[in-house]
């Protein structure tokens, strides 16, 4: 407690109230330009805290990735292409919403699940860091391996009926995954000599090519005489959440906050396998399934409670173990040694006072990014109302341009082209595109975590079922599959009638 308190009054200064906002209106930015994540946010802004109070420059690094993660539903829900790769659950059915003319709805929903996930990760990290760090040292091989089967048993949910397509769909992204050098062996695979392949193909490139370019080539038809629709300003902000909507959501919100600290707090994880776990838990779960996907609400907000809901829990295993949970507190983690706070249990020792004084100030970010959402959702919502000729120009710019800044390589450019005119025409033969995302999101969890198992055994498969949490992820993904089955078949039962 009198760690808490000091913490407290060593963030209760006007300084940290004044960065916070500004670290924030950053990294909604950056989240909301395809291709300019969060974690490239925090590398650019990291040389600006060198001359700041510990306290205040770590707080404005969080700011910039909390809002990066929120950010990017803003174009996944607005022109069907997810800022970074934590929304790609938010454009199932944020984008149908926005077609539907509830484009405010949705970005309203996304803030409010976003900011309630945000919370209850940031009490998480608060009040019950040791005890859930205690059980992520229990993951091991097996554990991640079984973890990435359940990611995978979402294919099902998202393959519109069509699971055979849905299989093929995870099979080209798994073959994506293993394109570059293989991280056990050191050998290089599928590069056909191309040198610029040896480090594989980059997540968000993937995510720009297979949503932002092929949405642009599939409205190859559109008509500016024809197809535009004169929207309003009066009906865009008119459509608000019902208190019905804000009661359905109350499940999912939980959910989704709940897995996302689970899942956030596992390392290697991160938020986006979070989001589309919730989504699928909350589809299975729901009594009318089938409304996902074509406009529902209560996907939106159980995808972003989840992905917002990992950002705090991502901080568990990184400042009680010193083992970074993703990517982007894998780079806070450098930025914590720079000011010179060493990640670890000794941190809470040594360096108490301010430690508290970041947790509670993720508290603080996430109350200040709900201000900000409300603020300037009715401003983002704004941008249906620009003519598609005109919005598709831009999109295509920020596309090349992100890509570009990912990696500084034009070969990346070319990349997301060839992305682009695959996904096209898997989405001409009525392909779902979430099944390659999951197989390229998952495929190197899979496959590393698998050899490293079949290595501690011996060869032995009986390595899965022997470890209880293992054994527990495998039967929740059976259960899973065969929920949908079920469903499936109760359906065209119905349709004969």
């Amino acid at each position: 407690m009198d760690l808490f308190l000091e913490g407290l009054s060593v963030l209760l200064q006007w300084q940290n109230f004044l960065i916070i906002p500004i670290g924030l209106a950053l990294g909604i930015v950056v989240g909301a330009i395809p291709g300019l994540t969060s974690d490239l946010g925090i590398i650019l802004c990291i040389p600006l805290t060198y001359g700041m109070e510990p306290t205040m420059a770590i707080l404005m690094l969080l700011a910039i990735y909390c809002g990066g993660t929120y950010g990017g539903s803003i174009t996944a829900i607005l022109i069907n292409t997810p800022g970074t790769s934590a929304n790609a659950a938010t454009l199932f059915d944020g984008y149908p919403m926005a077609r539907k003319g509830q484009a405010y709805k949705a970005l309203s929903m996304a803030l409010f699940a976003s900011t309630v996930g945000g919370l209850l990760s940031a009490f998480a990290l608060l009040f019950l860091a040791p005890q859930i760090a205690k059980i992520t040292l229990l993951f091991g091989p097996a554990e991640y391996l079984a973890l990435a089967v359940f990611g995978l048993s979402v294919i099902a949910g998202v393959s519109n009926k069509s699971i055979f397509k849905g299989l093929i769909g995870a099979c080209i992204g798994i073959f994506v995954s293993t394109v570059g050098m293989d991280t056990i062996s050191g050998s290089s695979r599928f590069t056909f000599g191309n040198i610029n392949l040896m480090s594989g193909i980059d997540l968000i490139i993937a995510l720009i090519g297979l949503f932002a370019i092929s949405e642009i080539m599939m409205k190859s038809q559109y008509n500016p005489k024809t197809d535009h629709k004169q929207v309003s300003v009066s009906s865009i902000t008119k459509d608000k959440i019902t208190r019905e909507e804000y009661r359905r959501c109350r499940k999912p919100i939980a959910l989704g906050s709940l897995i996302g600290i689970i899942i956030g707090a596992t390392p290697g994880t991160g938020g986006g396998l979070a989001a589309f776990i919730s989504y699928n838990q909350t589809k299975q779960s729901s009594k009318h399934p089938e409304t996902f996907g074509e406009g529902e609400i209560e996907g939106v907000a159980a995808s972003e409670s989840a992905n917002n809901g990992a950002c705090g829990a991502t901080m568990i295993p990184m400042l009680t173990l010193g083992v970074p949970g993703d990517g982007a507190t894998a780079i806070l983690m450098g930025a914590f040694m720079i000011h010179g706070m060493v990640p670890g249990p000794m941190l809470f020792k040594e360096q108490g006072n301010i430690l508290y004084a970041i947790m509670i100030g993720l508290i603080v970010v996430n109350v200040f990014m709900y201000l900000i959402g409300r603020v300037f959702t009715r401003l983002y919502a704004h941008i249906t109302r620009i003519p598609y000729e005109i919005l598709s120009c831009i999109v295509l710019t920020f596309c090349i341009a992100g890509s570009y800044s990912t990696n500084n390589r034009l070969y990346d450019i070319y990349i997301i082209l060839i992305f682009g005119i695959i996904a096209y025409f898997l989405r001409r033969m009525d392909f779902q595109l979430v099944p390659v995302l999951l197989g390229i999101v998952l495929g190197p969890l899979a496959e590393d975590n698998f050899r490293r198992a079949m290595l501690l055994s011996d060869g032995s498969l009986s390595i899965f079922v022997t470890r209880p949490i293992s054994l527990l992820f495998l039967a929740v993904a059976v259960g899973s599959l065969a929920l949908f089955a079920w469903r499936n078949h109760k359906d065209k039962v119905k349709a004969r009638m």
